[in-house]
């Protein structure tokens, strides 16, 4: 393209050259001098000269677009005037505003009975390519198929949670096989029936310058590891005495497990219920209602989804029901310890560990700490990061709308932690702290247990009011149990670690990254664990 001008200043000629190698005029201009000054034809060529590469360019972009079906100025003004002036197409707004519209009437109709669902999406397009749907169609086709995905999601997760529970509920195999074959051990081997402690050691058994442990349970490989874990971690295991209590089923297994693996220079005891001469009806009338009640066993043991309204319920509000409904909480060993002071009647000082515990730091320094006048040294759980673990008042475990419950509770005092507590069985003994806490027992009872739902803790919430110091929080780190986000770093620094929860340890639900804690502890090299196959997949 050429701009020439003539000597005279008479016209401008705008050429552009041909195949041939010549010259086309496009646009001649003849300027009358008397109607035009020199400059105003000087800022006219500027302009011109600015303007018509552009419009070839604009010009050659609509061609290499393909969009050129008319060659006029005009035609191009059409396809372009409104961009240049900021005006754009909005048939693409007034598409996504009738999109909005179908959506917001097809989320406000019925989904027909019977209507056949496609299992994918790809289906669903496959579908729509075919039948020609129209908008409409699509989105209640897609609405729906949304609406299902949702409720199988929903009813996964509540199968999820049933069978978590029942897996909780029951005893592994290998644990099983563990106990049946050391209850046949002391049956056949004089050894494994010893006595323990010797006879020598007795005297120590309420000697109150050691360090008592008092340990509730029917899980013997549980037990092995909460004392294995205390003594390896103890700065004076020579001042270690342990306490284990267990039912009269498991008691011929525990005691031969302690008798063939010794834990010197700790001192061991193992007895049964059956043993202790104070645990009579007469003096647990409450708890022999709980274990006979037929109304009581069926809510442990029934079936836990009958009667349930699960549309209206979440599935952290069903873990929790679940929870609250393990036949653990219906045992006389969950709920001994509340007797301790009785059951023991010679010693003024101890620590309570559940079996779920494993011990990682010296404990000594917890006979040390100055409860003030106080009856439980215990961890508050309503202060802490954690919203799951760390987060609990008394509205988490009583029901506020009951009126016994409202008119004598504060729904947002804290609550502390079961799992390892110091108990001052001396002040204990001073108190009335387990007459009341088997009248709220029977209280619940004759509510049908509507006032609470969760195990022995909320009446223990309730008996020990005003009796409780709270300790520092190292000291017992909970909810290895209840999820796999518990930050490692805080376990390797807690002194006691709690796998308080469904997910134990020693369960194929339990939270791999959190096992070793705890199987760091098993003693795999014993014959009896080994031939048992403990822990293996």
């Amino acid at each position: 393209m050429q701009l020439h001008i003539s000597p005279s200043m008479r016209s401008i000629t705008i050429s552009s050259s041909n195949s041939n190698g010549g010259f086309i005029d496009l646009m001649k201009i003849k300027v009358a001098a008397r109607h035009i000054s020199y400059r105003t034809l000087f800022h006219t060529i500027l302009i011109l000269a600015f303007l018509l590469p552009f419009v070839f360019i604009l010009t050659a972009l609509v061609t290499l677009e393909g969009v050129n079906n008319c060659s006029s100025f005009d035609c191009l003004g059409r396809r372009l005037g409104p961009r240049l002036l900021g005006r754009v197409d909005d048939s693409g707004q007034r598409l996504v505003k009738d999109f909005h519209k179908i959506l917001n009437q097809v989320n406000t109709e019925e989904i027909p009975n019977g209507l056949k669902l496609p299992e994918s999406f790809s289906q669903l397009v496959a579908e729509m390519k075919s039948n020609q749907y129209d908008a409409k169609t699509f989105a209640l086709t897609l609405r729906a198929m949304m609406e299902k995905f949702e409720r199988e999601i929903r009813e996964s997760k509540f199968a999820e949670l049933m069978n978590k529970h029942f897996t909780a509920s029951s005893i592994p195999k290998g644990i099983h096989c563990l106990s049946l074959r050391l209850t046949d051990e002391y049956s056949s081997n004089a050894h494994a029936r010893r006595q323990l402690p010797a006879p020598e050691l007795l005297p120590l058994l309420s000697d109150n310058s050691y360090h008592h442990f008092i340990l509730s349970t029917d899980n013997i490989l549980a037990a092995s590891v909460v004392v294995t874990s205390t003594v390896a971690s103890s700065l004076r295991p020579e001042k270690i005495v342990f306490h284990v209590i267990t039912d009269k089923k498991t008691y011929a297994g525990m005691h031969s497990w302690f008798a063939l693996n010794s834990v010197s220079p700790a001192i061991i005891e193992v007895k049964g219920v059956h043993q202790f001469e104070w645990l009579t009806r007469e003096n647990v009338p409450v708890l022999e209602a709980v274990e006979s009640h037929n109304s009581i066993r069926n809510y442990y043991h029934g079936n836990h989804v009958a009667g349930a309204n699960l549309s209206d319920t979440t599935p952290r509000m069903f873990a929790s029901k679940l929870q609250a409904r393990s036949p653990k909480y219906i045992s006389l060993l969950n709920h001994l310890r509340i007797y301790l002071p009785e059951l023991f009647p010679n010693l003024d000082k101890v620590v309570f560990l559940d079996d779920d515990v494993v011990i990682q730091r010296d404990l000594s320094p917890l006979w040390d700490i100055d409860l003030k006048g106080k009856v439980n040294g215990a961890v508050e759980t309503c202060r802490g990061e954690d919203e799951w673990v760390m987060s609990k008042r008394f509205k988490n475990y009583f029901n506020f709308s009951h009126p016994l419950i409202a008119n004598n509770l504060d729904s947002e005092e804290c609550a502390w932690a079961y799992g390892m507590n110091v108990f001052d069985l001396h002040t204990w003994r001073k108190t009335s702290i387990r007459e009341t806490y088997h009248s709220w027992l029977r209280e619940n009872l004759k509510s049908n247990l509507t006032m609470w739902k969760l195990g022995t803790l909320p009446p223990a919430l309730i008996a020990f009011k005003g009796h409780v110091h709270a300790i520092d929080p190292e000291w017992h780190m909970l909810g290895l149990g209840y999820q796999n986000k518990t930050d490692i770093e805080s376990v390797k620094r807690a002194a006691v670690i709690h796998y308080n929860g469904q997910s134990k340890p020693w369960l194929p639900i339990g939270f791999e990254h959190l096992r070793p804690f705890w199987t760091k502890y098993v003693n795999y090299s014993n014959d009896f664990v080994r031939n048992c196959h403990i822990m293996e997949t």
